[in-house]
Formats: C-alpha cells, structure tokens, sequence
C-alpha cells in the first residue's frame, strides 16, 4: 500500500490534470447544456464505468500492448473518432427533424452507454493511464498491480467529483437556453459540431 505522502502527491498531481478540460469534459458539458444537470451526471456516470477498464487495463498490463501496437492503436483511434462523429452528425440530424425530435431527450441509460463508449475508445486515456499510475508506484511495496488499482480508484474518484462539478456548472448556466426553442437548435448544432471535431482530433492521434 502506497504512504500517505505517495497518495497526497498523486491526489494533488490528479486534480491539476482532471481541470484541464478534455474530451470527456468536453462531452459531459455538452450533454449538461443539452439536457440539464441529471444528464451530465449521468454521463459523468458512464465516463468514468469507461474509466474502471482503463485501470483494469492498466493493471493487468493490457494498456502496454495497446501502447506497444501501432496497428491496435490505430484500429481503436479509428473506432473511437467514428463513434464521436457518429454521435455529433446524430446533433445534426436531430435538428433537421425539427421540434419533435427535441423534445425526445436521449435516455439515461443511452447517455451512461455514450459516455463510457466515449471514455473506452479513447487510445490517449489508455496509454495515460499506462504512463501516469506506474510513475507513483514502489515495487519494494509490494505486487504493482494493487497498487495501480488503489491509485485509479482515488482517479476515479476525485474525477467524480470535478466532472460531476462540470457537469452541475453547466446545467445551471444553460437552464435559460435550454427553455428556448431557438436556443435548443442551436445547442444541437453547437454539440454536433463539437463531436465531430473532437472525433476528427481523435482520428489525428498520433503516439
């Protein structure tokens, strides 16, 4: 088991990276404005179940085969970017369909599978998680692997805790958009745009 010092410094080097907005931020805001506050927590949910196979991953060496291969790499890259793509030109189509559609929020079961697909086929979140857990690790304490595993628990958690922040934050903000109808289509294009984006970023990884 790590000491106390060990944690803190892990605690605190976790809570600089989890504010710096990336695509999981990106996409439990976007749902927030969306659908308000139990959405975003919902999906804040589903990113960090994503969250839970990155640490098992990590622990059990699977992320190093991952990091290794440049072929599996790319296939997950791929897979990931297109799901993104997919879910923003779904924004798009939404509005196309006109009020209808909108008044038909995604359920939460649909935004606990997106955010975890999201979080899952993120290549950059495996090989991090690879990277950043191991450094805090001490083989003089002991099996690496129970380790990482209490190290992405307290990942897991104080990331609850910050995108579940996010997500509270932009719901409140949004409350007043989200009652305009005008408003509400621009949301969709707004987050479709944002998805695709973020799925063409992905698809431009490199190692």
């Amino acid at each position: 088991m790590p000491d106390i010092s060990t944690l803190a410094v892990f605690a605190a080097a976790t809570l600089a990276l989890l504010v710096v907005p990336g695509p999981a931020v990106t996409y439990i805001v976007t749902r927030s404005v969306a659908q308000g506050r139990a959405a975003g927590l919902v999906s804040v949910l589903g990113i960090h179940l994503g969250s839970l196979v990155h640490v098992a991953a990590a622990a059990l060496g699977i992320s190093a085969l991952l990091a290794a291969s440049a072929t599996a790499f790319t296939i997950v890259k791929l897979v990931g970017a297109a799901y993104l793509i997919y879910l923003g030109v779904m924004k798009f189509v939404r509005r196309e369909t006109g009020e209808l559609a909108e008044a038909a929020p995604a359920s939460r079961r649909r935004l606990l599978t997106e955010g975890f697909v999201v979080n899952v086929l993120n290549p950059k979140t495996a090989i991090f998680f690879l990277a950043f857990l191991p450094q805090f690790t001490d083989p003089a304490l002991g099996p690496v692997a129970p380790q990482i595993v209490v190290f992405g628990v307290i990942w897991i958690t104080l990331g609850l805790l910050s995108d579940g922040a996010f997500a509270l934050l932009a719901s409140v903000l949004a409350g007043r958009l989200r009652r305009s109808a005008r408003a509400r289509r621009r949301l969709d294009v707004s987050s479709g745009a944002i998805f695709v984006t973020l799925g063409v970023g992905m698809a431009t990884l490199t190692k």
